[in-house]
């Protein structure tokens, strides 16, 4: 997943560093199930900053980057 890392997060119009797990939900059109299956696969990172799970935008960026090129999900 290293190239997938270069990519820009307003590429993707990712325009805060890190959104909550609802907010992820929204931007992927995913469920919370959904969106914790990826995280526990490693397709997605997630962030822990206290008890708050975050994804930051270069993490989601990264993963619509795999996406697009012809990744599984």
């Amino acid at each position: 997943m290293t190239g997938y890392k270069t990519m820009h997060p307003h590429t993707y119009n990712l325009m805060k560093a890190a959104y909550s797990v609802t907010e992820t939900t929204s931007l992927l059109s995913l469920g919370r199930t959904s969106i914790y299956e990826l995280v526990k696969s490693g397709e997605l990172k997630a962030t822990k900053c206290g008890r708050r799970t975050l994804f930051l935008a270069t993490d989601v960026a990264a993963f619509l980057a795999k996406l697009q090129a012809g990744g599984e999900r």
